[in-house]
Parts: C-alpha cells; sequence; structure tokens
C-alpha cells in the first residue's frame, strides 16, 4: 500500500496498476486470516492493529481517488481495494461482534462523516457509500448489542457496546442522518426521471435492482426503528412542512415530498399512534392523486404506493370507496400504474368488503385486462396477473359476467411465456382463482386447462420443476368443480403414478386428487386405474411417514368400496 501512494504521486501508472494487484492480493489473504484464523481476534494486537489501520488508508485511498481518473484500469482496480478493505469490516463485525466492539466507534464517526457530511464530496462512490451504510447498519441493529430488558441480565461485552451505540447515536446526529437520508438519498435523479419517462416499466424493474436505494431505504427503517421516539418528531416535522398543494413548476419541492412520502410510507407501523392517515388521505393525499398536471405524476406514484404502505396498518373501511374510485382513474395511466399494482389494490387484506368493492367491479376488472395486454415486461405482467388473481377470488361467482375476454387471452398469454416459468406460475395461480369463480362452467376452459394441467404435472417434462405445486392445485380445484369426469380429464391421471413415485412433499393433495376422481366417478375411474394405483401405493407404503400411510388407507378404503369387480381386490395385499 505504501508503494502504491507513492507511485500514485509520481504518475507511473503500469507501477500503480502493479502495486495495487499486489495490495488487492494482500488484502484477500489477510481479510480470511482476520476473519477466520483466530478465536479470540481482540486479543491479537497485529490483528486489531491491522483493522485499526483500515481507517486511515481508506481515507489515502478515497483521497488518490481525486488524482486517477473514471474510465480507466487503476479506477476499478483502487475502488475494489477500498471496497475489499470495508469487506473486512462487515465480516469481522459478523463473525466476531464483541472482538468488533473497541472499532464501533471509530466506525460509526468514518461511515456517517463520509456518507452524511461534506467530508465525502467528491471521493464517495456508489459502492462504497452502499458499504457504509450496511456498515452503520449491523451495528444498530447487531442482536449482540442489544441489551436484555433487565439490564441486569446483560452480559457486561453487550452493555459496553450499548454504550458505545448510544454515546454516538445522539440527537443531533440522529437527527441529520434523518433528515440526510430522506432529502438526499430518496430524491429521484434527473436521469431516472428522465429514465421513468421514457420506459416505465423497465425503470420500475431497475429501481427493484439497484445499489443505493435499497439500501438507503432498509438503513432508514432499522435507525426509524431503533430511535423512533427521537426521530418520529422529525419525520412529523418534515411532513407538516409539506402540507396543502405543491407548485408544479417547483419541480425541487415535488421531488422533496416525494422523498418525505417515500419516508412516512416505509415508517408506518412506527408513525401508528402519531399520524392521523384517514384525516391526511381525505385532506391532503386524495387531493393530490385529483392534480393531472404531468410534473405532479412522480408524486402521484408516490401518494398511491404511500396508501397501499399504510391500508394494513391504519385506515377505515368507509374510506375504501373514495380509494377505489381514485384508483380506477390512475389505472388509465400506465406509466403510474405498473409502480402500485403490488400495493395499492386494497382487495387482499383482512377489512376487504365486497359490497364496497362491487360497484367499481367491471371498470377495475376491465382495466386491469387492458394493462395487462398492454405491458411488456415479464414481471409486470406478473403484478398484474397477481391482482387479477386477488379480485377474482374476492368476489368470487361474481367475477362470472367480466371474465369472457381474460378467459380468451390467456391461452395466447401461456403461448407467449413458454420461456418464463415465473410468469406461467403466475398464469396458473389466475386459472386457479378462475376455476373456483366460474364453478360447474370452468368446463368451457377445459380445452386449454387439461393441457395446461398436462404440462405442469408431467415430471418428465423440464418445466414441472417450477408449475408442479400449482398445477396439482390447479388440477385439484378443477375436479372440486368438475360436474363429471370426462375422457380427456380422466386421461390426465396417468401423470399420477410417477407423482406417487417422487414421495415429495405434494403427496397429501395428490391423494385429495386421487380421491376426487373416486367421488366423481368411481366406476369409471377404478376399472381403468386401480390396479396400477394399488401397486403405487404398495412401493409408497415402505417409504412414508405414519401419518403418509394413515393417508394411503384412507384412499385404499375407498377404493375398495367402490371396487365393482372382486378379482380387483386380490390387488392389495
Amino acid at each position: 500500500t505504501d508503494t502504491f501512494l507513492q507511485h500514485v504521486s509520481s504518475g507511473s501508472e503500469a507501477a500503480v496498476l502493479s502495486s495495487l494487484e499486489r495490495t488487492l492480493l494482500s488484502l484477500k489473504v489477510l481479510r480470511k486470516l482476520t476473519v477466520n484464523g483466530f478465536v479470540e481476534p481482540h486479543k491479537n494486537m497485529e490483528v486489531m492493529g491491522f483493522l485499526h489501520g483500515i481507517f486511515d488508508r481508506l481515507k489515502q485511498f478515497l483521497e488518490c481517488s481525486r488524482n486517477i481518473g473514471t474510465d480507466n484500469v487503476c479506477r476499478d482496480r483502487l475502488e475494489k481495494t477500498i471496497i475489499l478493505f470495508t469487506k473486512v469490516l462487515l465480516d469481522f463485525l459478523d463473525q466476531h461482534p464483541f472482538s468488533f466492539t473497541p472499532l464501533i466507534q471509530r466506525s460509526l464517526e468514518f461511515s456517517v462523516s463520509y456518507v452524511f457530511t461534506e467530508v465525502g464530496e467528491g471521493v464517495t462512490f456508489e459502492r462504497f457509500i452502499v458499504q457504509c451504510m450496511n456498515l452503520i447498519k449491523m451495528i444498530v441493529k447487531n442482536y449482540a448489542y442489544k441489551p436484555s430488558k433487565n439490564f441486569e441480565d446483560s452480559s457486561p461485552e453487550t452493555l459496553e457496546a450499548h454504550k458505545i451505540k448510544m454515546a454516538f447515536f445522539t440527537y443531533p446526529t440522529l437527527t441529520e442522518i434523518c433528515r440526510r437520508l430522506v432529502s438526499h438519498y430518496f430524491l429521484l435523479t434527473e436521469e431516472e426521471l428522465t429514465m421513468w419517462e421514457e420506459d416505465p416499466e423497465g425503470f420500475s424493474k431497475n429501481q427493484f435492482f439497484s445499489f443505493h436505494l435499497p439500501c438507503t431505504e432498509v438503513l432508514f427503517i432499522d435507525i426509524f426503528h431503533e430511535y423512533n421516539q427521537t426521530l418520529t418528531p422529525v419525520l412529523l416535522e418534515m411532513m407538516q412542512t409539506l402540507q396543502g398543494p405543491t407548485n408544479v413548476e417547483d419541480m425541487n419541492a415535488l421531488l422533496i415530498k416525494d422523498a418525505v412520502y417515500n419516508a412516512v410510507g416505509l415508517a408506518a407501523y412506527e408513525l401508528f399512534d402519531s399520524v392521523d392517515f384517514d384525516q391526511w388521505f381525505k385532506n391532503q393525499l386524495l387531493p393530490e392523486l385529483q392534480v393531472i398536471h404531468n410534473r405532479y405524476k412522480p408524486l402521484r406514484r408516490r401518494v398511491i404506493w404511500l396508501i397501499g404502505q399504510w391500508i394494513s396498518v391504519k385506515f377505515k373501511s368507509d374510506l375504501r370507496p373514495m380509494l377505489y374510485e381514485a384508483i380506477c382513474n390512475l389505472l388509465q395511466d400506465q406509466d403510474l400504474v405498473v409502480f402500485f399494482l403490488n400495493y395499492s389494490l386494497p382487495v387482499d387484506d383482512f377489512e376487504f368488503r365486497t359490497d364496497q368493492f362491487l360497484p367499481y367491479l367491471e371498470t377495475m376488472f376491465t382495466l386491469l385486462f387492458q394493462l395487462l395486454q398492454q405491458v411488456t415486461e415479464c414481471d409486470t405482467k406478473m403484478h398484474v396477473l397477481h391482482v387479477l388473481s386477488c379480485v377474482i377470488e374476492r368476489v368470487n361467482i361474481q367475477i362470472r359476467p367480466y371474465v369472457g375476454c381474460l378467459v380468451q387471452y390467456l391461452p395466447l398469454l401461456w403461448k407467449q411465456s413458454e420461456e418464463h416459468n415465473m410468469l406461467r406460475c403466475a398464469i396458473l395461480t389466475t386459472l386457479i382463482h378462475l376455476v373456483q369463480g366460474l364453478g360447474a362452467d370452468s368446463k368451457n376452459l377445459y380445452p386449454f386447462l387439461l393441457p395446461v394441467i398436462q404440462l405442469s404435472t408431467d415430471v418428465s417434462q423440464p418445466p414441472h420443476v417450477y408449475l408442479l405445486e400449482d398445477g396439482l392445485e390447479l388440477w385439484l380445484v378443477t375436479l372440486e368443480n368438475s360436474p363429471c369426469v370426462t375422457p380427456e380429464l380422466l386421461r390426465i391421471f396417468q401423470n399420477m403414478s410417477p407423482l406417487l413415485e417422487l414421495s415429495s412433499e405434494n403427496l397429501r393433495t395428490c391423494f385429495k386428487i386421487i380421491n376426487g376422481y373416486i367421488f366423481l366417478s368411481s366406476t369409471e375411474f377404478l376399472q381403468t386405474y386401480a390396479v396400477g394405483l394399488c401397486q403405487s401405493f404398495c412401493e409408497l407404503l415402505k417409504e412414508i411417514t405414519t401419518e403418509g400411510q394413515v393417508q394411503v388407507l384412507k384412499v385404499r378404503g375407498r377404493d375398495c368400496l367402490h371396487i365393482e369387480n372382486p378379482d380387483l381386490t386380490s390387488d392389495f395385499p
């Protein structure tokens, strides 16, 4: 490392790269030795000296980054070395929390200064910020540093670490961290806004997989949970300053409000007793959903997401029709809808009332179906199908007048999703609820439904690895809602013998399917499959638990009751 620092000042790129490579290799070895090589590393002076020295080395390397261009090999190696230094600290904290205690103060001071003050300006980069946030989070959440409710029951090591934490996280420090997280790290960038305008589906996907956003949100949640009594008034004050409409020409004010609303959504459970959400919904959020200006679009997206976060926390049932009305309007804007499908259609919770939802059912279902056709990303189609499934499940038979278009479209979607097994799983789930909603009328779906069941439950087909569980569930509900056994429905039972041989966690469902066939058409079914079924059961009894054996005996008892040919009983040992 010293050699590298000397070469940086001399400007020899080849020498810089060579010394950096040796630094990286040495550091990789030291990381393994430090983390895994000592039972009580805090008793070894060389280990602790190395760890304490990391912070000064990191400062030196970060300063060196000012003099190295952003698009060359040296920069890449330098950043890798910086990240590796942070990994040593993170791994050591994870494996030796009490040995890490002497490093808590320095780690927090270093991380907070570079992430939440002007010290880090011009030298930090995204992955380094993520690592520093992870270090803060791991110290805040570390179970080893949390004393028991009765302090006397806690170990001296725990109390010492807790004391260091409490001394560091003062009111000014916590306030600054909270405000910086919200007003700096939660802000949407110009690049993100442009990407959203050009490709809302792609932006939604990239936002999920980005480095810093999930990390900053998780850190905020953890710190807010740990220090909620200190931070609740801070966040409430930020909310209070944003009451009323925001000037659509002031983009910065809109983005600040978006960030604060994000924080209020993430902290919903902690704010339960501090926010009158019903009043806030009626007086503030609902009017903001009705602002149609294009610049207000990011905020409307955030508002509907925020409501989705609070639905299961604190939201009066009487207000739901107002929300359904707002959602019907928002569903017509594809740029917005891809963000809140998973959160904000309140049909998948305990407070749902069918009578409140029915007036909006036709509009909602039609708009969701149109969206399903319009979107192109596999993930988005899965989200839409999830919501459609929830709607169908909730309203049950009352969905029948509206599902014709979906029934016609699903075969095409199934064919298009041949390479996307997770999307096919979502289609299977939708079909399960569709069959339950249609009841005996689901027989009209058999030309599509039965080949789907056949493929999903055929263990000789590779997709069965993904589709089997949902395929069996679909097979079972199809039988439960079938008025009779058709030849095609009888034929797919050929898949059952290999399934029984698997002896998997799906055996219980398999037994239910077998019982379904016996109840529906015992004579025809047993004449075709009794011999093979008995042979499968005999093999199965050797391998399964007592509970499984009882299930087999119950099915075999029903077999015996329904077998009309006495000669078949010889197949039972």
